[in-house]
């Protein structure tokens, strides 16, 4: 036999549980720099490099910021990496919020 009160709790536990759902976040989609804006990391590591496809200068991490300056070559684009690293350089493109 189920209690008035345990039928309460229940009712209560799926409520905060339909609540919790609904109030989750959007997950965060990767889309292209626009040249010109700030644009923030959504990757958990984005690589930046001399060139496209040349040699490492340094990581930005999630949530750090890259000026997309342009130009764009070979799915890579060129601007300023804000974060650990404060300098000019090629990163992927397609990796930001």
């Amino acid at each position: 036999m189920v209690t008035r009160r345990a039928r309460r709790v229940v009712a209560a536990l799926a409520a905060a549980s339909a609540a919790g759902a609904l109030a989750l976040p959007a997950q965060a989609q990767a889309a292209y720099g626009a040249i010109g804006e700030r644009e923030t990391v959504c990757a958990e590591t984005l690589y930046v490099r001399t060139d496209p496809n040349g040699a490492w200068l340094g990581t930005l991490y999630r949530g750090q910021t890259f000026l997309v300056e342009g130009p764009r070559s070979g799915g890579y684009v060129y601007g300023f990496a804000y974060g650990y690293i404060n300098r000019r350089g090629w990163v992927q493109d397609g990796w930001f919020c």
